[in-house]
């Protein structure tokens, strides 16, 4: 291992190949993955997207961004306080993520419907209340699409008292090709720089997000999608898609 491993163009080259590869190897996986949305966005569905940590990322690029789909909403730990009236304070516990029921109040605060669709974003897919999110959703009877690390997944114990990873409750299962520990470069004497899963990560979510659009307009339907707030007509045009969703979105007013 050289000190010339480490670099900007190390990492460039590297991250490009492995994006090349989920395009490739990822192709049925993401089919059926828009087809999940797709399926979702006909039935008049919402998209319940939920990630902790760096995992909000790919939450982003799934809910409420432009060009993105409206019919979105991004489930977090804050809605606990935004949401459910606790104490911020409640947010500076570090275990928060492993206290039991948490996932179960985050879900009825969404208040979701049985045609919505949980997309869950973890890289490790392991924790308490990523597996619990997947678990009570899968009860309610959702469809579940899950974009996490089958490397990571695979070479770390379950950490839920049910035994189950992310993995296992999902319908189809998105692989971000991110290496254990999600660091892409290896360090000199140990360790590892240069976090890979929110480059694949999005890479994956909006691959999905061009097959689902592609297959609503193959079906004769136009996708409700976000224009940027930021050219004319755009915020305007973006109240007007959103009343279909009113109530049911946090981003409308009632």
């Amino acid at each position: 291992m050289s000190v010339e491993s480490v670099s900007a163009q190390a990492f460039a080259q590297q991250s490009l190949a492995v994006l090349q590869q989920i395009t490739e190897s990822g192709r049925e996986d993401v089919a059926r993955a828009a087809r999940l949305i797709a399926d979702c966005v006909r039935s008049d569905g919402v998209i319940q997207a939920f990630g902790t940590g760096h995992s909000q990322a790919m939450v982003l690029e799934v809910a409420g961004r432009a060009g993105g789909l409206v019919p979105t909403n991004r489930l977090q730990m804050a809605d606990l306080v935004l949401y459910g009236g606790d104490d911020p304070a409640v947010l500076d516990d570090p275990l928060l993520e492993r206290s039991p029921g948490i996932a179960a109040r985050l879900y009825d605060l969404a208040a979701p419907r049985p045609e919505d669709l949980f997309v869950i974003v973890s890289n490790s897919g392991v924790n308490n209340v990523i597996v619990e999110m997947a678990l009570h959703a899968k009860q309610q009877g959702h469809k579940i699409l899950a974009i996490t690390s089958l490397t990571h997944t695979h070479a770390v114990p379950a950490g839920h008292a049910s035994g189950k990873k992310l993995v296992d409750l999902a319908d189809v299962v998105l692989d971000n090709a991110a290496p254990r520990g999600d660091a892409l470069l290896e360090l000199p004497g140990g360790g590892a720089v240069c976090a890979l899963s929110t480059l694949t990560g999005v890479m994956l979510v909006q691959m999905a997000v061009a097959e689902a659009s592609a297959l609503l307009l193959a079906e004769g339907e136009r996708p409700p999608v976000y224009v940027s707030a930021n050219v004319p007509g755009g915020f305007e045009g973006n109240l007007e898609l959103e009343k279909r969703y009113a109530g049911r979105i946090r981003r409308t007013a009632s």
